[in-house]
């Protein structure tokens, strides 16, 4: 389950459907994500071969990152089954 959101826009996005704070474009892929994520129980169930599901450098600080589009990703921290700091950014 979703616990909390670093990326303001992506978490009204999640609950309200809201696309102000996103790419447009990229509304579909992230509906995807987040509902994969909010159902996840394990790691595991984030490993679609589309998602390139990888741990993002710094690998020691856990964070998690899957594929949206182009260089953009979701990142997150997943504990105890729970997804934390869920952000939408381009790293590159």
């Amino acid at each position: 389950m979703i616990k909390n959101f670093k990326h303001k826009g992506l978490e009204k996005f999640f609950i309200r459907g809201t696309k102000a704070g996103i790419i447009p474009k990229h509304a579909e892929s992230l509906s995807d994500i987040l509902d994969m994520l909010n159902a996840a129980a394990s790691l595991g169930d984030m490993a679609a071969p589309n998602l390139r599901l990888h741990l993002r450098e710094p690998k020691k600080d856990g964070v998690w990152s899957v594929d949206v589009s182009g260089q953009w990703r979701v990142t997150f921290r997943f504990e105890g089954g729970d997804a934390y700091d869920v952000n939408y950014d381009q790293p590159h």
